[in-house]
């Protein structure tokens, strides 16, 4: 004799009731056996946490990449505050005449360059203009760190 579930009247179980009762308990037993299989399945767990872990190292990632560039813009920002002018004027020139130079030496070398190199060296001039500001920055921060201490050293 099977029991019944609580609150049912067995008297009252007709042949239509028990067909509803059955596909209840089918469909119940079909959800479980689906939970069931999804955490059986070891390889798309695996994938969806991977999926998850590479969202969350991208978002970590720019988060950084942001905040180092916003530090390195402080930073030279805080060195062209604390620089004196006639360095920084002297270091404006030493750039345009740095650029001027490299134009130049860029010109020839790709005249004379072979294919092959003249494509990695599109490469690297596309990251360049990609990276543009923290580029100047850099190359504006190391300039005055130069001078700075090529002024130092006639000082002494």
């Amino acid at each position: 004799m099977t029991r019944d579930k609580p609150g049912t009247d067995r008297s009252a179980s007709t042949p239509e009731k028990l067909r509803e009762q059955i596909k209840e308990t089918r469909e119940e037993l079909g959800q479980t056996v689906e939970a069931l299989a999804a955490k059986a399945d070891v390889k798309t767990r695996a994938r969806d946490r991977t999926v998850a872990v590479k969202q969350q190292v991208g978002e970590k990632t720019t988060q950084a990449r942001t905040q180092l560039r916003d530090k390195a813009t402080q930073a030279a920002h805080r060195v062209q505050d604390k620089t004196p002018e006639p360095v920084r004027t002297k270091a404006v020139a030493a750039t345009e005449q740095v650029r001027d130079k490299a134009a130049h030496v860029g010109h020839l070398a790709r005249d004379k360059a072979p294919e092959p190199v003249r494509e990695k060296t599109g490469q690297g001039v596309r990251a360049a203009r990609a990276n543009r500001t923290p580029l100047l920055v850099a190359i504006g921060a190391v300039a005055a760190f130069l001078l700075i201490r090529r002024s130092r050293r006639r000082r002494r």
